[in-house]
């Protein structure tokens, strides 16, 4: 099963069509038991970190998830998903978050347009050439973003690619079994689709 996870994200529709779209079924669930035996994850996220964070913990869902990384399972954060996996966000007077990643979440930088809303290109990094999730995406490739913040993390080498707009930021983390975006694939049009089907073909 490939568990969606419903804690309040507006954008669960169109994750799930574009996940369809590849041939895959998700499961939209809000249950600790599903992630429990999900062979992926999916976690969406259109909103901001503490809503996020109460739904998460106060569900179980936030265990549910710390243990499937600690299992090897694959996870894809999208978002404020990928917010979410850090140790705090600044964000609504600041949070603590899933400390799944050590790094701070902060707000983009004064005197731009907030948010970040639109196409941006997403620059891969050079010492991380060969990426799987990377595999028909050429670099700096466009994809479409909706945020106000973005992470900062404490280990560098999380970083699988970066993106401008004001300050240079984090957009693809990689580690181990976990992918994170900032971007949202399923508003990226074909290479959005072609990142889904990167994710999804370590399943096969």
């Amino acid at each position: 099963m490939i568990a969606l996870i419903d804690y309040g994200a507006s954008n669960l529709k169109s994750v799930a069509k574009a996940i369809a779209f590849l041939g895959h079924q998700a499961t939209v669930t809000s249950s600790p038991a599903d992630i429990d035996r999900a062979r992926a994850i999916v976690l969406p996220g259109v909103g901001a970190a503490r809503p996020a964070m109460e739904s998460l913990e106060g569900s179980g869902l936030a265990v549910s998830l710390r243990r499937a990384l600690a299992q090897g399972r694959p996870l894809l954060a999208l978002c404020v998903g990928l917010q979410v996996l850090f140790t705090t966000s600044h964000e609504g007077g600041g949070c603590p978050c899933l400390d799944i990643l050590p790094g701070e979440v902060v707000r983009l930088p004064s005197g731009l347009k907030v948010p970040h809303m639109g196409w941006n290109r997403v620059r891969q990094r050079p010492d991380r050439p060969g990426l799987p999730i990377f595999d028909g995406i050429p670099d700096g490739a466009y994809f479409y973003f909706v945020h106000s913040y973005y992470a900062s993390p404490r280990d560098q080498e999380v970083v699988a690619a970066e993106t401008e707009y004001g300050v240079t930021f984090p957009s693809v983390i990689v580690q181990d079994n976990l992918v994170a975006t900032q971007f949202h694939p399923e508003k990226s049009g074909q290479v959005g689709l072609r990142l889904y089907h990167n994710f999804f073909s370590r399943l096969s």
